[in-house]
């Protein structure tokens, strides 16, 4: 049985939220459940205002790999140059998450973006986002006074890109069910990624990082009951398995 000091350690950014008057951190346990399945060792990271970029500094050495989780809040627009206030918005995730990023990036560390982890990553790298997406066509978020079995059911489908690489981790599948929890979403990914998967709008639903070992972002939520879904656990075990592969490199 592999030593738990032989696993990789995966970095997990928390939200911010305030409970009851009282100022909390939060950071659901089925995210720190699929990574551990995996075979990975989660640390969870919080943040504050001012500490961003020295925290990311004094962190990304010590990971093996770095998972950025869903949130209720969303992203400051005026971070990819929009107008207007973020009602829900928590600043000090956003820079650290942006802190992180492209360092992480810089260091070639493997990296899995969830829902607002992965509009941080496009974000970072120089794309914008929809503040509010049509839902004529698609229903992109669940109800949420629904019970969270029905929140997180599947949604809509997408369509993969053809011999990108998330289908290729996925062992070649064109198209997926997936859950949907978001209002907002990509616009314009930037100059650094590529878009990987698309819903039936046209909503861009996963990216990635050309040139990385492991970059990619899903804007659905794979974390929610990963082991009744072969996608999920696919992806999951890639990211660890990229995870496995950094450290020993590292360690040379």
């Amino acid at each position: 049985m592999e030593r738990i000091m032989d696993k990789p350690l995966i970095g997990v950014v928390m939200c911010h939220t305030v409970k009851e008057g009282h100022p909390a951190w939060v950071l659901y346990q089925k995210y720190l459940d699929a990574i551990m399945d995996a075979g990975g060792v989660a640390i969870a990271l919080p943040h504050r205002p001012g500490l961003g970029e020295a925290i990311a500094q004094r962190t990304l050495g010590l990971l093996d790999g770095l998972l950025l989780s869903g949130s209720p809040s969303n992203i400051e627009p005026w971070r990819y140059g929009a107008s207007g206030e973020e009602e829900k918005a928590d600043p000090g995730r956003d820079e650290l998450t942006l802190a992180l990023i492209p360092q992480a990036l810089k260091l070639r560390l493997p990296l899995l973006a969830i829902c607002r982890g992965m509009q941080e990553l496009v974000v970072a790298a120089g794309g914008t986002l929809n503040r509010q997406l049509p839902s004529e066509k698609v229903r992109h978020c669940a109800d949420t006074d629904a019970p969270l079995a029905e929140q997180y059911a599947p949604a809509h489908p997408i369509q993969l890109t053809a011999d990108g690489q998330l289908a290729r981790l996925l062992g070649g599948v064109a198209s997926l069910q997936v859950n949907s929890l978001h209002k907002q979403g990509i616009q314009d990914v930037g100059p650094r990624l590529q878009a990987e998967a698309t819903a039936e709008d046209g909503v861009i639903e996963a990216v990635s990082v050309p040139d990385h070992p492991f970059a990619i972002g899903v804007q659905w939520h794979p974390e929610w009951r990963y082991q009744d879904s072969d996608a999920s656990s696919r992806l999951f075990a890639a990211f660890i398995h990229a995870c496995h592969q950094y450290r020993k490199e590292k360690r040379l």
